[in-house]
């Protein structure tokens, strides 16, 4: 069964973005080619209950089996070694990269408290969307009487974007709630 988001895609935020972009063809439109979630554990990634902790945690925000990524290299004010344990991520693509577009939007945002928009200066030099999350907890998914440390998340959409305009306008096609107020 597809995804929701994914039907909407085709069938009209395609049409609506060709419209407001001024594009000719339906391949120049920009898309959301993966999300990258990211847990940094810092001082607990030595630990092996909490580290187990964090890969539940992620399982079930993102619907798979996470990796756990290493330093590449020991810096001694960080207090890090080569090889050691640095966090948790996980790549989402296709139709659970829509499930989760469709469950953070939807269900997990609305729950951050005092929330107020996501900016849009989280834009990168290649077009991508990359914001943080306070708490991990605000996902229905996570049981928060089963979690020892509330812990922050990274979430990065690479999009196949050519300006940042075209990456702000699929945004809100999707209804991300970007906050265009200038700081």
């Amino acid at each position: 069964m597809t995804p929701r988001l994914k039907t909407a895609y085709e069938k009209e935020i395609i049409s609506n973005l060709m419209g407001k972009l001024n594009l000719k063809n339906k391949h120049e439109v920009p898309k959301i080619h993966k999300i990258i979630l990211n847990m940094g554990l810092g001082e607990d990634a030595s630990d092996g209950k909490k580290l187990k902790s964090c890969l539940d945690d992620m399982s079930l925000i993102a619907g798979q089996k996470p990796v756990i990524t290493k330093f590449k290299k020991s810096i001694s004010n960080f207090k890090t070694r080569k090889g050691s344990n640095a966090g948790v991520k996980v790549t989402l693509r296709s139709n659970k990269m829509y499930e989760f577009i469709d469950r953070l939007v939807n269900i997990a945002l609305p729950r951050v408290k005092d929330f107020r928009g996501l900016t849009s200066k989280g834009i990168d030099r290649s077009y991508n969307y990359s914001f943080g999350v306070k708490e991990h907890i605000i996902f229905p998914e996570v049981n928060f009487d089963k979690v020892d440390k509330i812990r922050g998340l990274d979430v990065t959409i690479v999009t196949t974007s050519k300006s940042r305009e075209g990456t702000i306008e699929l945004l809100k096609e999707f209804n991300f709630p970007l906050n265009n107020k200038k700081n």
